[in-house]
């Protein structure tokens, strides 16, 4: 006997309605099961969103297309750069908790190595003057690897507080270590939490190797992550992720220990930061803007509901757009090296005419010859 067609027609109502009805029960209790995660609004309000970024005089937005790939397969995450001029080499950390290094010419050119594996996550790397290299482990805190590949700890905690994922890092002339802890209370793997709750854990720490003594410069960062000393090593540049912008921290002078802004609202998250030598700054975008992540980081709710969701989907955020950047010792955005199928790309380094960049998850590092055309002048 068939189903009368109005009874049919009122199930579907009903079912429709409840779930209806159940979406904000199952969003309370999502909701209220993490309760410890407590987002808040980012500082500066509706200003932070409503600005357009920084304006861009050349862009080069297809770079995927001239990236060549070196070390591929051999180079699983190389998220820093640094090179060893002399020897014409590049030194990366890898996700495996290996540093690797690759040749850049002669016979053994772009061959990749393995040099020291310190186990961990390295992050940041720089070289300091006694031809050490210094790393800036996520899960182990702030490393030396010497020439002969000894590896020591330097400092894994600040103020009786550990370091929850150590990032960025530079040496200076004088052998002073400047770095990051990009948060005091989340790791690695959870650096989203971190990014997401709108809160300051971040801080600007240096370190002395001839006393050990370890120093917080600035305390209440948004995610703080790459370093760079200036030329004349008076000051140093320092990127806030979460806030899309870097600032200069003066160490020596008349301005020591004070902050001035030297570059805000960019199109994108900043990472690692490095000086050429030439008159710029290059910066890893490791996302560009969205209105996805504009419009999360306008409303804190909508990232608890996002942080909540995730513990049971996974939930795009739709990045892309990631690159890097050149910036005058002013501060003056000069060029954008993107792509919109580049996501996570992490440092920028630019040796000879080649701009070599890292990324987060790929397993080699990308460069691009700057002297082809393609920038296109906005």
């Amino acid at each position: 006997m068939a189903e009368p067609k109005n009874h049919k027609n009122l199930l579907s109502t009903l079912g429709l309605m409840s779930i209806l009805f159940s979406i904000p029960i199952v969003l309370s209790v999502i909701l209220y099961r993490s309760d410890d995660f407590d987002p808040v609004p980012l500082p500066g309000g509706d200003y932070f969103y409503s600005l357009p970024s920084v304006a861009v005089p050349e862009h080069r937005d297809q770079i995927l297309r001239d990236s060549e790939r070196v070390g591929e397969g051999l180079l699983p995450g190389p998220e820093d750069l640094a090179y060893d001029a002399e020897n014409g080499l590049v030194y990366t950390g890898c996700l495996d908790g290996w540093i690797r290094r690759v040749w850049l010419a002669g016979k053994d050119e772009l061959k990749v190595e393995d040099w020291v594996h310190i186990g961990g996550r390295p992050l940041g790397l720089a070289f300091a003057p006694d031809r050490s290299l210094v790393v800036a482990d996520a899960h182990k805190g702030l490393l030396r690897v010497k020439p002969d590949g000894n590896v020591e700890l330097l400092t894994d905690e600040a103020e009786g507080l550990k370091f929850g994922l150590t990032d960025g890092v530079d040496v200076a002339s004088d052998g002073l270590i400047y770095f990051t802890d990009a948060s005091y209370k989340y790791s690695l793997e959870m650096h989203m939490m971190d990014i997401l709750s709108g809160r300051p854990h971040g801080r600007l720490i240096s370190f002395d190797p001839s006393t050990n003594r370890t120093v917080v410069l600035v305390r209440d960062l948004y995610f703080a992550n790459g370093v760079a000393l200036s030329p004349d090593q008076k000051s140093l540049i320092f990127c806030e992720s979460v806030l899309r912008r870097c600032r200069r921290y003066y160490i020596h002078g008349e301005k020591k220990g004070t902050i001035d802004d030297f570059i805000e609202n960019l199109p994108g998250f900043p990472d690692n930061i490095h000086n050429d030598g030439e008159g710029r700054y290059w910066i890893g975008l490791s996302a560009g803007r969205t209105l996805i992540m504009d419009t999360l980081f306008k409303y804190p709710i909508l990232r608890k509901f996002v942080v909540s969701l995730e513990k049971f989907v996974a939930v795009p955020l739709n990045l892309k757009d990631s690159g890097v950047l050149s910036v005058s010792l002013e501060g003056q955005l000069l060029s954008l090296y993107s792509d919109p199928g580049l996501v996570l790309a992490t440092s920028g380094l630019k040796i000879g005419k080649h701009l070599y960049y890292g990324s987060l998850h790929k397993s080699y590092i990308s460069r691009i010859d700057l002297t082809r055309s393609g920038a296109s002048s906005n």
